[in-house]
C-alpha cells in the first residue's frame, strides 16, 4: 500500500530493532522519500478502536461522536474538571468489553488462551520499546489485533522521540494501557504476564543498549528528520541538531533506568522492576488518561 504525506524513515528505524532478542509483530515499510513510502498489506487485522466500538454498540453502550464532544475538555481546563468528566461520564458509559473479542474470535479453550497470551506478550514488548523511544500517538487505530493469533500490532511510528509531548494536548502516558486493555488480560490484570514481559523486554533493551544507540544515532545526521515541535518544521536546520542530541540523551537515560517525575529526571536510576512499575502506574493513572485528547480514546 502506498502511503503519501508521511515520513516512513522513523518507522524503518524502529523496525530495525527486530535484530534484538525480542518477539513482536509489526508491519514492514519501505520509505521512498521523506514524504512517501510503501507499507506491507497484512490480512486478518482489526483496529482496537473498531473492535471496542463495535462491542459497545452490540451491548447498547458507548457514545456517538456528537455526545462525546460534550465531555471534551480544553487543554487548559483544571485537572479536577477533566477528572470528573472522565470518571463520572466517560468511563461508566464505556465499560471494559475487549475481553469479548477473544471469546468471539477464538472458540476453544486452548486457542483462547494462546491468543490472550500472545496479546499480552506482544503488547508488553511494544509498550516497553515504545516507552524507550518516546513513541506517542497510540490512539485506538494505531494498535491492531490479529484475528488469527491475538497478536497486538502497532502501526504509524512517525510520533517518535516524545513528539507527543509537544502537542496542544500534551501526551501524559508512556504507552496505551487503558482499562479495557487491562481487563482483557484476565482477573489479575497486568499481573497476568504483562508486567513480567515488560521486565524481560526492558532487561534485553538495557543489555543491548550499544546496538540500540547505533541504530538511532544516524538520525542526528539526517537533515530532513523533524526534531522540532509538532507542526513546526525548519528545513534549514543544522545537520547535527541540539534537539536531536537531547532526545538521544533522553533515550540513553531511560535505558539506564531513569524516569521523569513531574517533568524532571530522577536523581537515582531505578531497577528494571522499579522502572516498569513506574511506567505502568503512569500509563494507567486516571489523571494522565483524563488529560488525553478526546480522539485518543482513553475511555476505551
Amino acid at each position: 500500500m502506498m502511503k503519501p504525506k508521511d515520513d516512513l524513515r522513523k518507522d524503518f528505524r524502529l523496525m530495525e530493532f527486530n535484530g534484538l532478542k525480542l518477539r513482536y509483530s509489526n508491519i514492514f515499510g519501505v520509505p521512498l522519500n521523506e514524504e512517501c513510502g510503501l507499507i506491507e498489506w497484512v490480512h486478518n487485522l482489526e483496529t482496537f478502536r473498531g473492535i471496542v466500538k463495535h462491542l459497545h454498540k452490540l451491548n447498547g453502550q458507548g457514545m456517538e461522536n456528537r455526545e462525546l464532544k460534550k465531555y471534551d475538555s480544553h487543554h487548559n481546563d483544571p485537572i479536577e474538571s477533566k477528572r470528573e468528566k472522565f470518571t463520572k461520564y466517560l468511563l461508566p458509559r464505556h465499560p471494559p468489553v475487549f475481553y469479548q473479542w477473544f471469546i468471539n474470535s477464538f472458540h476453544t479453550p486452548q486457542s483462547w488462551y494462546q491468543a490472550k497470551t500472545a496479546y499480552i506478550r506482544t503488547l508488553a514488548v511494544m509498550s516497553s520499546v515504545g516507552f524507550i523511544l518516546g513513541l506517542g500517538d497510540r490512539h485506538g487505530e494505531n494498535i491492531l489485533l490479529d484475528k488469527s493469533s491475538g497478536h497486538a500490532v502497532h502501526v504509524d511510528f512517525n510520533c517518535l522521540f516524545n513528539l507527543g509531548e509537544t502537542y496542544q494536548y500534551a501526551e501524559k502516558v508512556p504507552f496505551r494501557l487503558t482499562h479495557s486493555m487491562v481487563h482483557a488480560m484476565g482477573p489479575l490484570g497486568v499481573e497476568s504476564g504483562f508486567r513480567k514481559c515488560c521486565e524481560l523486554t526492558m532487561s534485553v533493551l538495557r543489555n543491548e543498549m550499544p546496538v540500540l544507540m547505533s541504530v538511532l544515532r544516524p538520525f542526528v545526521y539526517d537533515p530532513l528528520v523533524t526534531w522540532n515541535k509538532a507542526g513546526n518544521t525548519n528545513p534549514n536546520a543544522e545537520r547535527t541538531d541540539s534537539k536531536a542530541m537531547a532526545n538521544l540523551k533522553r533515550i540513553e537515560e531511560r535505558l539506564e533506568g531513569y524516569v521523569k517525575v513531574k517533568g524532571k529526571s530522577s536523581n537515582i536510576p531505578l531497577s528494571v522492576a522499579g522502572q516498569v512499575n513506574y511506567i505502568i502506574k503512569e500509563a494507567t493513572d486516571v489523571d494522565n488518561l483524563a488529560c488525553m485528547f478526546i480522539g485518543w480514546g482513553s475511555y476505551l
